[in-house]
C-alpha cells in the first residue's frame, strides 16, 4: 500500500499534467480561430471540439468550462467574424 503522501502527489501531478494540456488545448483552438481562413461555423466547431477535449480530461466539468472559456472563445469569435 503506498502512503497517503504519495497518493496525494501522484492525483496532484495528474491534475497539473491535464491542467497544462487544457491550457494547451484552449490555446491552440484559439490560435486557430484568430489565424486561420475559416468560417464562423468552424470557428464555433473549434470551440464544442475544445469544450469536448476539456470533458474528456475532467469530466462533469462543462459548466466550469462554460463560464471560464466560452465568454474567452465568444470574445474572440465576435472580433473575428463581427468585423468582417
Amino acid at each position: 500500500m503506498k502512503p497517503a503522501g504519495d497518493t496525494n502527489e501522484a492525483a496532484l501531478a495528474d491534475e497539473e499534467r491535464r491542467l497544462r494540456r487544457l491550457r494547451l488545448l484552449v490555446d491552440l483552438s484559439c490560435t486557430v480561430i484568430r489565424s486561420h481562413p475559416i468560417t464562423r461555423t468552424e470557428a464555433q466547431q473549434v470551440v464544442e471540439h475544445a469544450r469536448h477535449q476539456a470533458l474528456s480530461l475532467f469530466p462533469d466539468k462543462g459548466d466550469t468550462f462554460d463560464l471560464i472559456y466560452r465568454p474567452r472563445f465568444r470574445r474572440l469569435i465576435e472580433s473575428r467574424f463581427d468585423r468582417e
